[in-house]
């Protein structure tokens, strides 16, 4: 403990600090409580046990509420585990626990393809779909707290995530390839899952963070001794993505069921409405750390779930479909899935060369949200492929811009993977 803060607790009486680590620990434990519900109901339906029938709208409901809660569980343990280990790190493992819903959603329909043959369609579908509203919805969301918070038109990001946007970079590269082949075969998964692989190796170099100071939930978990506080975070972790991967599909589901008696069309359910819920932690953890103020990790957890998603969520899929068939045969969908690839794989070219000069601008959050957002009432495909061409002009515009800041990008990325001793990228 710095001086500082030991004269700051000093200055206040025990009873207050007992009393406010008490409410601090009840808060921890409803919040555990209220997550109950959600995989409780799950096993019981897995195994038979009990079917309470409740309608879609309720489990919607308790499902989401349950994913509601894990994510909030994970804010707080998070911020104690970048002071444990590395701090790039403890945010990827966080991104990919927090997305591991669209992960059960997706392979569920490529493990399916072979029997269901139009879940293959699906699967895509699915994956572009959640790419689009992180990217589209989410990074644009960070920006107008961050906005509202500041009032600053330039929102900076981390020299930590060079890396992760240089990876991003490389697999949406790569993706263009895929519409053109109309299938994803075990080649990409080997190229995707390599990328993956260096990209959580280089996260892994940077150094935890040495002075945090805690509130709330997150202090009474920081206050506990070494090796409980450890063993803690460890089972927070492994206790909130239990129910967020138990309350994924339930939770996917009932919002499809629910639409699909509001008469909505069942290619929009799959492609937006079950994304939507399975994105939904991410949304949640990154908005409660802009929130709190802190929109560097909020924007890190978005920028590693959108790497983990365009290389690990792709890769899987292929294999997958491999596996449940026993099969070496690509994954094929058809020309509208094709389209669908090629404009995500645009607008993530077009999020790149926006954080290529680490900053988001006002004008560049207001593009990226006004051409997802108009997407919605255009579903001809000449237009979708105007859109997916203007993302590509854009992003050659703004890459041109940006050209002077492209050695300090450089910087930042070899700063990261080979950080001098006792430096760490800020």
């Amino acid at each position: 403990m710095r001086p500082s803060d030991r004269e700051l607790v000093a200055a206040v009486p025990i009873q207050e600090i007992s009393r406010t680590l008490v409410r601090e620990w009840a808060m921890i434990v409803v919040t555990a409580l209220a997550a109950l519900p959600a995989p409780v109901l799950r096993v019981l339906d897995v195994t038979g046990l009990a079917d309470p029938g409740l309608p879609d709208p309720v489990n919607a409901v308790i499902f989401g509420a349950g994913i509601f809660a894990a994510a909030t569980l994970l804010t707080w343990a998070s911020e104690v585990a970048e002071t444990e280990v590395s701090a790039g790190l403890a945010l990827v493992a966080l991104a990919l626990i927090a997305v591991l819903p669209e992960y059960a959603v997706d392979l569920y329909f490529a493990w399916t393809a072979h029997s269901t043959p139009e879940h293959a369609h699906f699967a895509v579908a699915n994956m572009t779909g959640g790419n689009r509203l992180l990217v589209g919805l989410a990074w644009p969301a960070i920006f107008l707290v961050f906005y509202l918070r500041t009032r600053r038109k330039d929102m900076p990001v981390i020299a930590g995530n060079a890396p992760g946007i240089l990876f991003l970079g490389i697999a949406t590269l790569y993706s263009f390839t895929i519409p053109l082949r109309g299938h994803l075969s075990l080649l990409d998964t080997a190229v995707m899952f390599s990328l993956f692989a260096a990209y959580m190796y280089i996260s892994s170099r940077t150094p935890p963070e040495e002075e945090r100071v805690f509130v709330g939930p997150a202090a009474a978990i920081a206050a506990l001794a070494r090796l409980p506080r450890r063993a803690l975070v460890i089972s927070i972790f492994v206790y909130a993505a239990t129910v967020i991967f138990a309350a994924a599909e339930p939770f996917a589901n009932s919002l499809v069921d629910t639409g699909k008696s509001a008469g909505i069309d069942q290619f929009v359910l799959v492609q937006w409405v079950a994304p939507l819920a399975s994105e939904s932690p991410e949304f949640i953890l990154a908005g409660l750390l802009a929130l709190r103020g802190r929109h560097d990790a909020g924007m890190t957890i978005l920028i590693s779930s959108k790497v983990n998603q365009w290389t690990l969520l792709i890769g899987s899929l292929p294999l997958a479909y491999s596996i449940s068939g026993g099969t070496f045969s690509p994954l094929g969908f058809d020309a509208r899935q094709s389209d669908e690839v090629f404009l995500t794989a645009a607008q993530s070219l077009f999020a790149v060369a926006i954080l290529v000069s680490l900053s988001m601008g006002r004008w560049e959050a207001a593009l990226l949200g006004a051409l997802f957002l108009t997407q919605f009432f255009f579903t001809d495909r000449e237009i979708r492929l105007a859109f997916a061409i203007v993302y590509s002009a854009l992003a050659v515009i703004v890459l041109a811009l940006d050209v002077p800041k492209l050695p300090a990008f450089a910087r930042a990325v070899r700063t990261t993977v080979f950080p001098a001793a006792g430096v760490r990228p800020h």
